[in-house]
C-alpha cells in the first residue's frame, strides 16, 4: 500500500507546467542573494522556469522587458529602486503583468498599495514553500 501512495505522489503533474505542457516562465527580483536562491529553488522544484534573477527594481524592469515572463516575484524593500516603484513601472509597460510581492511583516501598508497598484498577490518572507507555490499558481490563473 505504501508503494502505491508514493507512486501516486510521484506521478502528480508539477504545478509549474502550464496547460500547453510548457513551464511557466518566472522572474525573481530580490536584493538578497539568499532569498533569490530560496525562491528559485522552491519554484524549480515544481518545474517552473526561472528565466532570470534581479537584485533591485531597475534590474527587474529591464529583465521584465527582455524576458516577458509569465510572472514576477518582487521584493518590496530593495536598494536603487524599491519593488513598489518597479511594480508600477512594469504595469505601465504591460498592464497584464502578473507580480507577486515578497514582504516582511512590517511592510503591510506597502503591500496594500502594491495590490492597489496591480500586484496579484503577496507572500510574507521568509516564504513558506506551500504558501509561495499556492500564491504563484493562483496569480497565474487570475
Amino acid at each position: 500500500m505504501t508503494s502505491n501512495v508514493i507512486t501516486n505522489i510521484n506521478k502528480r503533474e508539477p504545478i509549474g507546467i502550464g496547460k500547453g505542457g510548457t513551464p511557466y516562465r518566472i522572474l525573481v527580483v530580490d536584493d538578497s542573494t539568499v532569498m533569490r536562491k530560496i525562491v528559485t529553488q522552491i519554484l524549480r522544484s515544481e518545474a517552473f522556469d526561472v528565466v532570470a534573477e534581479g537584485s533591485n527594481g531597475e534590474e527587474g524592469i529591464e529583465l521584465y522587458k527582455e524576458h516577458r515572463p509569465d510572472l514576477v516575484t518582487m521584493d518590496v524593500n530593495m536598494p536603487i529602486m524599491d519593488g513598489l516603484t518597479a511594480l508600477k513601472k512594469i504595469i505601465e509597460v504591460d498592464a497584464a503583468a502578473r507580480i507577486v510581492m515578497l514582504t516582511s511583516e512590517s511592510e503591510q501598508k506597502m503591500v496594500l498599495e502594491a495590490i492597489q497598484s496591480g500586484a496579484k498577490n503577496y507572500v510574507v518572507k521568509p516564504p513558506d514553500r506551500t504558501v509561495l507555490l499556492e500564491k504563484v499558481k493562483a496569480s497565474l490563473t487570475k
